[in-house]
């Protein structure tokens, strides 16, 4: 307990989103888009022309960011920059891998569900509950 990150309390908080065109585009007619006044947005669209770069970068970008709170990236992106997703282990912003309309989620490569399993498999064993 003594170890951990306080959480940053922002009323201005932001979500931003690492996606396909499709996806991306919901999310921002559900209003998560922002634009500040450096013309910097909150979202990468991702398509067959966006270089792994420019995906890295997004991802550096947005997870160094004070005002975003949970950074979205669909399951197939994060799989093309899979060791910094990896790597990335603060609470904030949080990292979620969400499905896209052409790519399923799976669960298997989902690292926050793996790490989640590896916790409490291991609070089961260290208490005895199985």
């Amino acid at each position: 307990m003594a170890n951990r990150t306080p959480i940053p309390t922002n009323n201005s908080a932001l979500i931003a989103m690492i996606a396909d065109e499709d996806t991306v585009t919901g999310f921002l007619m559900a209003g998560v888009g922002n634009v500040d006044l450096r013309r910097k947005t909150n979202y990468l669209i991702v398509d067959s022309k966006t270089t792994v770069k420019a995906i890295e970068d997004a991802f550096k970008e947005f997870t160094t960011r004070e005002d975003i709170a949970v950074v979205l990236i669909s399951q197939y992106v994060a799989n093309m920059i899979r060791f910094l997703v990896d790597g990335y282990n603060k609470p904030v912003p949080a990292i979620l891998e969400i499905p896209s309309k052409d790519h399923p989620y799976d669960p298997a490569q989902d690292s926050v569900l793996s790490r989640v399993k590896h916790l409490f498999s291991t609070e089961s064993v260290a208490s005895g509950r199985r």
